[in-house]
């Protein structure tokens, strides 16, 4: 299994005995240059909006996802074409590491907010209360009260469901997935990527690309811990209920109560933790009041 996402390479496999050589296989991980083309005081001109390092394929889904959840772009009509450019990547097999986004005519986008930075990680040390107040202004959608409302039990089904699907993480080990499922629990968008904001924006940008966005009555999963930013991305699509196999943090409980989103944490071997908006949540009759002790792992 090799292509634009994944390479096989010798190693060395060191066991309690002996050591012996091998083929193994790593997931790509590539610069991605997302180039906006559009017109500025009535002349053509191309800004970068982004570098990032994914992993190469559905770099159009990742360019347009970018650029919709930082608010840069807020609706399909804005987007003339989008096509990789540029050289071609260091990986052979692999796409050319430039993507270009062409404006539709006289589309209008905030070129503004590459420069005022307004979503940030909790590491840089601005005000969470700032990030959260510029996302309340900025979301196209607000989320539906209390619904849609998902079983406790089709919750525990969706890691598995999602590690069937996680193709290249089987064959690796070294990659990040976002998805999105129905109530009902059916797998309906999965992507995968070395970094989870970019699996997301994969996600949302197919999602989006398809007019099937605000998202409201589906659920995300993604594979790692909660942050804020994915939170922040979530609310963007009109996505109301985010699940993580990990934890949140806790800007992103912040951030998720703020918006009215249900955040699950810890969902894997059929247990989770909800952080807010349970009503969005059934519990079968098994389940039990136990307290408000918190269950961590």
């Amino acid at each position: 299994m090799t292509g634009e996402n994944v390479i096989e390479v010798e190693v060395e496999r060191m066991g309690e005995a002996r050591s012996r050589r091998e083929r193994d296989l790593l997931a790509v991980e590539e610069p991605l240059e997302i180039r906006l083309h559009h017109i500025r005081h009535g002349q053509p001109a191309r800004t970068t909006v982004s570098v990032t390092m994914r992993t190469p394929g559905n770099d159009v889904e990742l360019a347009a996802g970018f650029l919709f959840t930082e608010g840069i772009i807020r609706d399909r009509a804005q987007v003339a074409g989008i096509r990789h450019c540029g050289p071609l990547a260091l990986v052979p097999g692999a796409a050319r590491n430039v993507v270009r986004v062409d404006l539709a005519p006289g589309a209008m986008v905030d070129l503004a907010r590459l420069e005022r930075h307004f979503y940030t990680s909790s590491s840089c040390g601005v005000c969470g209360k700032t990030s959260i107040e510029a996302l309340q202004t900025t979301a196209s959608w607000s989320l539906p009260a209390a619904t849609p409302v998902i079983d406790a039990d089709r919750v525990h089904a969706l890691p598995a469901a999602l590690g069937e699907a996680q193709r290249v993480f089987a064959a690796t080990g070294g990659l990040h997935a976002s998805a999105l499922f129905d109530v009902a629990g059916a797998l309906l968008l999965v992507r995968e990527d070395v970094g989870r904001h970019n699996a997301l924006d994969k996600v949302i940008g197919a999602a989006f690309l398809a007019g099937r966005l605000p998202a409201h009555d589906r659920v995300l999963l993604v594979s790692g811990r909660a942050s804020f930013e994915l939170v922040q991305k979530a609310a963007m699509a009109g996505i109301p209920i985010l699940a993580a196999v990990g934890a949140p943090s806790s800007l992103a409980v912040s951030l998720a109560q703020r918006v009215g989103m249900t955040l699950l944490g810890f969902v894997r071997e059929g247990r989770f933790n909800t952080y807010c908006g349970a009503a969005r949540v059934r519990h079968s009759e098994r389940y039990q009041a136990s307290g408000a002790a918190a269950v961590h792992s």
